[in-house]
């Protein structure tokens, strides 16, 4: 989608930060020395306005009903009155909750209750209370009353004291998140900022946050250290990316803090929800409406970055916070051979109600046979002649009770209380294996497989479905710019690695990571003022360090001469072509709202951006506009091939394009993420019809993205080939070859990730979890309509593949080609929304297990929970979520089994998985390996305890009751009545 934030021009010359923020470290922009003069650009024809009127101003609001503000919609519109919160900037409001939050799961009070429920979930567990309570009545008492107490006392005190210990360290991160410290501005004041802790801030605060600080709720920014109103955050704690975010004040809060050190006004915001991509509000400040958007908010759980400080008004605290709202419970997981224990407990204790009955009856028919000399037969004389009253008997009726009960304790064993105990010891030689598994031990960071979770182990001989995360679970969130097709010309000998360095004064600055050159294309570009082709290798280079929104960051060393260029973005494709121009001599040193400082080959020149255009999934390509020193006014453009090729003119550069196909397709089939370069030059009238469509689109209240992706279109046309780039994306050692073992084993693998549709179809590519002859199906709508129109298309095509695949009249090689038709399914974030919690969600269901392959991107941490429930809970399959970010704890807690990988992006999800390790391939010998085994010798284990327990009983029900003299009869019925119990026992996958 194009950019939705207003244009802004370079700073003024000579502005600076506020008094009142003190910049010890000053942002490493900062530290450039003064730029040589330069040639000022044409004012007088290149000016616009710096504020894009407000689609939120009285004078423009639209009076017809409001479009339907789904979290993902493409739609805008005004949040109004009746479904808005009023928050008085500056003034603490107590109607709304607070930021205190609680992720613990008992309290002191709740402990008790709440952890006795769930450990009397075990229906065994009920059965031994009952036992142990009939032990304590006198009449029916078998064996001590103390001693039938202690073993289900000792497996719950154990089990209790086991889950104190884990819902503690829980209390005690609650406690430290609560007690941390912010910067509260005081009400009624300017500028003095008082310390508070978290817990005690509310919504309409105004908080101070400095630069590395985490942000303490969701905060719409007023102002920043940057006389622009720019901040920096890192979201590595939502969408478990580690790239820079940009962030803007509005001019109007920005200008009013540095004049008087605070901002009056009323904001209102939408009601809390967990979209943490969208964010709908306007602020009343000065008489006038200025609209918000989500380049206005920060969220909880952000860190502020690259910039010395910036100033918020909380909108949502606590509980109502986006990632909070994001975070289901922690649930209480139970192995899937647990709850078929369960099941078994309920066999087991209809067949010893029926041993029971059969021996009470018995009992009954003895004494009625007998029932004469119950007055001699010891147990059983019906007076006691000292007192005359009955001794030991209460009757025919009563003493069959009475035998019942004492039969249900006698043969109580064929329920074994035991077999818990053992299985407890068992899994924890399990995780002893598993921990000490060369296999699953990561060289490189040194870490061991950790088991977290000792309840489950044998559910990993289960899994059916693997949820995976992209970002740093299947890769290693690195790319390398490998190679360059330019104006036809392909360099892909890459041989050098020495770098380039940037001398500022009398410091030198070198980029963090050094690309390998062509060496012919590093004497190119030092001829670039000679010959032609040179100045359009230069042009190339320059477009890849201005098409895009790096933040670049100088990092010290060791040596106070030696610096380094670290490069921040959204993309990581970004990244690896800024690195890439600045291997090349074509470095990034510079970045503000308004304009970039490149230095070209020892030249640092300014480059003034005029408009930007980001990337959406409908053009599939992004745009910059520049003025460039010469005083021309240049379009950079980058996308995918079938976008930029469509624009492109062809009349004059149908050669190149054909080249440059042919060098794409090169740099695909090895599995090479690509891009294509190209660029105009604009006149001045053609500037000024954008710039004026452009402000059109962007005050329009309805339809603005349309607009804006309709004024980027129109200008994103004409377009001359540069080139065409060919990125490496570093997957995780063994990441192939691991999908393909699990597919081999009859294991799905569905990918969750919140990139862009491009980005996931090519890391399925890269994976090798997609292939060219896949047929891919691809839903990507904004309406539930559309949304239910494509799946009925597309269960309509899968039952026509799988159709053609047995029709008989099939030709023998159509039929072999239709049998091994795969089909893989692409869904996107906003078809989601509309799919997920309705009636849509049981035709994608359907759909998904109709294919081979899934990819769900631009997904919301909820979103990937309710895909694993998709499955879940219409499947008796069991499944797996393996994800490294704070973004998929929702994911990892809701399947049946959570693997987190502690790598770059945080320990949130370690610290809610079952299992951690460190790398994705370790998915193959933890499932087929060791879940073979723990499922296996769990089988046998309980198995033998029931085959042990049940001989026992039957032996000594048979003895006792009916063949007394017969043991060879005994011995036989025993064996009916294992065999019978054998055709019940047969766990579920064994043998």
């Amino acid at each position: 989608m194009a950019s939705e934030r207003p244009l802004l021009i370079s700073t003024t010359p000579g502005a600076s930060t506020p008094d009142d923020a003190p910049s010890p470290h000053p942002p490493a922009a900062s530290q450039l020395p003064p730029a040589q003069p330069e040639p000022p650009l044409r004012a007088d024809r290149l000016t616009f306005s710096v504020e894009v009127p407000d689609p939120f101003l009285p004078s423009r609001r639209g009076d017809g009903p409001a479009a339907d503000p789904s979290a993902s919609s493409q739609r805008e519109r005004e949040v109004g009155d009746d479904e808005s919160r009023g928050v008085v900037v500056g003034e603490p409001s107590p109607e709304f909750a607070g930021n205190a939050i609680r992720t613990a799961k008992y309290s002191v009070l709740t402990f008790l209750p709440r952890n006795l429920f769930e450990q009397f979930r075990r229906l065994s567990y009920v059965y031994f209370l009952a036992i142990t309570v009939l032990n304590q009545l006198p009449q029916v008492a078998v064996f001590g009353r103390g001693a039938s107490v202690l073993p289900l006392a000792f497996v719950l005190f154990v089990t209790a004291v086991k889950d104190a210990y884990e819902d503690f360290r829980r209390h005690r991160s609650d406690r430290q998140e609560n007690n941390r410290l912010a910067s509260v501005l005081l009400p009624g004041t300017a500028g003095d900022f008082q310390p508070k802790r978290w817990k005690h801030i509310r919504v309409g605060d105004v908080v101070r946050v400095a630069s590395n600080e985490t942000l303490p709720a969701d905060m719409v920014v007023l102002a920043t250290s940057d006389p622009t109103g720019v901040a920096h955050v890192q979201t590595v704690n939502l969408d478990g990316e580690t790239n820079l975010k940009t962030r803007y004040a509005k001019q109007e809060t920005q200008v009013r803090f540095s004049q008087n050190g605070g901002v009056g006004g009323i904001l209102h915001c939408e009601r809390p929800n967990r979209n943490i991509y969208g964010f709908q509000a306007n602020l009343e400040i000065d008489g006038k409406r200025v609209s918000l958007g989500p380049s206005n908010i920060v969220l909880r759980g952000c860190e502020l970055k690259n910039t010395t400080w910036a100033i918020g008004v909380v909108v949502y605290a606590g509980k109502e916070t986006k990632v909070m709202l994001n975070s289901s419970g922690a649930p209480s997981k139970r192995s899937r051979l647990e709850t078929q224990l369960n099941r078994e407990t309920v066999i087991l204790s209809i067949m010893l109600i029926g041993m029971c009955t059969t021996a009470s009856v018995l009992a009954g028919i003895w004494l009625l046979n007998h029932k004469g000399d119950l007055e001699f037969t010891q147990f059983f004389r019906e007076k006691d002649y000292t007192t005359g009253k009955n001794y030991n008997y209460y009757g025919v009726g009563m003493q069959i009770f009475i035998t019942f009960l004492m039969a249900v304790i006698v043969y109580q064993v064929i329920i074994p209380i035991s077999l818990y105990i053992s299985m407890e010891l068992v899994r924890l030689g399990q995780a002893y294996f598993m921990g000490a598994d060369k296999d699953l031990y990561d060289e490189s960071s040194r870490s061991k497989f950790q088991c977290r979770a000792l309840n489950i182990n044998e559910d990993l001989g289960h899994i059916r479905y693997v949820f995976s995360d992209k970002t740093g679970t299947l890769t290693e969130n690195k790319m390398v710019f490998q190679c360059a097709s330019i104006r036809g010309v392909d360099y892909s000998s890459g041989k050098d690695t020495d770098g380039y360095s940037v001398v500022v004064g009398d410091q030198l600055w070198t980029p963090k990571m050094a690309v390998k050159t062509d060496p012919q294309l590093v004497k190119l570009l030092r001829d670039s003022g000679k010959y032609e082709e040179a100045k359009l290798v230069l042009e190339f280079f320059l477009a890849l360090a201005a098409c895009n929104t790096i933040v670049p960051l100088v990092l010290d060393t060791r040596d106070y001469t030696q610096k380094l260029i670290d490069y921040q973005g959204e993309s990581p494709d970004e990244q690896a072509l800024a690195y890439a121009a600045a291997s090349y001599g074509i470095v990034l040193v510079e970045r503000t709202s308004g304009y970039i400082v490149i230095d070209v080959l020892g030249d640092r020149q300014r480059f003034d951006i005029l408009g930007l255009h980001e990337f959406d999934s409908d053009r599939k390509r992004m745009s910059v506009i520049v003025g460039c020193p010469d005083r021309t006014i240049k379009l950079y453009v980058k996308g995918a091939d079938s976008s930029i090729f469509g624009i492109t003119n062809k009349s004059s550069d149908l050669d190149i394009v054909r080249a440059t196909e042919a060098h794409l397709h090169k740099y695909s089939s090895l599995g090479l993420r690509t891009l294509v370069i190209g660029m105009r030059e604009l006149s001045q009238s053609e500037f000024e019809d954008w710039q004026l469509a452009y402000e059109n689109a962007s005050t329009a209240v309805l339809g603005r993205g349309s607009l804006l992706r309709s004024v980027a279109t129109n200008i994103e046309c004409n377009i001359h080939i540069l080139g065409a780039t060919g990125i490496e994306d570093k997957l995780q050692v063994g990441v192939p070859e691991a999908i393909e073992s699990l597919r081999q084993a009859d294991i799905k693998v569905w990918i969750l990730t919140g990139d862009k549709q491009e980005t996931a179809i090519s890391i399925g590519y890269s994976c090798k979890l997609l292939t060219n002859d896949m047929t891919q199906i691809v839903i990507n709508n904004n309406s539930k309509e559309l949304c239910q129109r494509s799946l009925v298309e597309a269960l309509a095509t899968t039952k026509k593949l799988r159709a053609a695949s047995s029709i008989g009249t099939l030709s023998p090689m159509l039929a072999s080609e239709a049998s091994n038709v795969t089909i893989a399914l692409i869904v996107d974030g906003n078809s989601l929304v509309y799919i997920l919690e309705t009636e849509l969600q049981e035709e994608l269901f359907k759909l998904a297990t109709e294919c081979s392959v899934v990819l769900c991107c631009r997904v919301a941490p909820l979103q990937k929970a309710g895909i694993v429930a998709l499955i879940k809970n219409r499947t008796d399959d069991m499944t797996l979520a393996i994800g490294d970010g704070a973004n998929d704890v929702s994911m990892i807690q809701m399947a049946d089994v959570g693997v987190g990988i502690s790598g770059q992006e945080g320990r949130q999800a370690v610290m809610a998985s079952d299992f951690a390790m460190r790398q994705f391939r370790f998915l193959v010998p933890l499932l087929l390996v060791h879940g073979h085994w723990n499922y296996q010798r769990m089988s046998y284990m309980i198995l033998y305890n029931f085959y042990k327990n049940a001989t026992f009983v039957l032996v000594l029900f048979w003895w006792n009751w009916i063949i007394h003299a017969f043991v060879w009869g005994t011995i036989a019925a025993t064996t009916i009545c294992l065999f019978v119990i054998d055709s019940i026992w047969i766990l579920p996958g064994y043998g």
